[in-house]
């Protein structure tokens, strides 16, 4: 049965856009069929990271005002069969955005596609509330850091008042030898801490930026933020994959207590 996946942070910078992105590249992968729905009105990203930004004509939102048809702005992309895009307006506002046409939209994505991935605007206003209702799952990107958590929080919380399902979790850019050190938050404090269901852990990994940089996919590079990626997809279609846990998580008080300091220099 297709599923609408809501992608969301509480805050930007956390990766949201691109772990979607390898996410769809991954289950595609899978022989899933996948579409990604860039929701992020007025700021649109998921063209350019997978590589289809000369080939947007039109958006979501003239699907959703019927200035197209849902086939004409789908773009299939060239290299993954089974991967689609539907691209958000550049030049709109987020107040353009009806939720009720967005929801009849992602039912007809569902009847084409296996694994609808939508990607939110960070943050808890209008954005993301206009969206919500459309999820059969949730997944929120958090970076193990108390900022971004404290921002996770505010976003599951509005989350529940709005009736959406249990959200998932995704701990991104994870320094081992930092949670080794006591000095960073491994994947499994971070879910305890947040109460929510840890889907999976992506270690920071600069192979993954200087595949940007060469207007690549992750997907494409051999490294362990690729094959962290990889294991959250399989576990999204319902396979049982374990966690790697990167890095020795310090025990409790104890270790945060103890652990390494970090040096200051002082001014002159």
């Amino acid at each position: 049965m297709a599923k609408a996946w809501l992608i969301a942070s509480g805050k930007g910078g956390v990766g949201k856009s691109m772990v979607t992105a390898c996410l769809a590249v991954a289950l595609s992968r899978l022989g899933q069929r996948t579409v990604v729905v860039d929701a992020d009105i007025g700021l649109r990203d998921q063209d350019a990271i997978l590589g289809l930004e000369n080939r947007v004509v039109y958006d979501v939102l003239d699907v959703i005002g019927k200035g197209c048809t849902l086939s004409q702005a789908l773009i299939p992309h060239s290299l993954y069969e089974n991967l689609s895009l539907l691209p958000a307006s550049q030049f709109a506002r987020v107040k353009n955005l009806d939720p009720k046409g967005f929801r009849k939209v992602v039912a007809q994505l569902k009847e084409r596609f296996d694994y609808v991935l939508i990607d939110c605007p960070a943050g808890v206003e209008r954005g993301l509330r206009g969206v919500v209702d459309s999820a059969d799952e949730v997944l929120l990107i958090s970076t193990p850091d108390d900022v971004c958590m404290r921002d996770v929080e505010k976003t599951a919380s509005v989350l529940v008042q709005k009736k959406a399902p249990r959200p998932w979790l995704i701990v991104n850019r994870l320094m081992p030898e930092l949670v080794t050190a006591g000095e960073m938050y491994g994947a499994q404090v971070v879910a305890q801490t947040l109460d929510l269901q840890l889907m999976g852990e992506v270690p920071q990994d600069d192979m993954i930026y200087r595949a940007l940089l060469k207007h690549m996919s992750p997907m494409e590079v051999d490294c362990e933020g690729r094959r962290a990626l990889e294991r959250i997809a399989q576990r999204m279609t319902g396979r049982q994959v374990p966690l790697p846990g990167y890095g020795k998580t310090p025990g409790g008080l104890l270790g945060r207590l103890f652990r390494r300091k970090v040096k200051v220099m002082k001014l002159q």
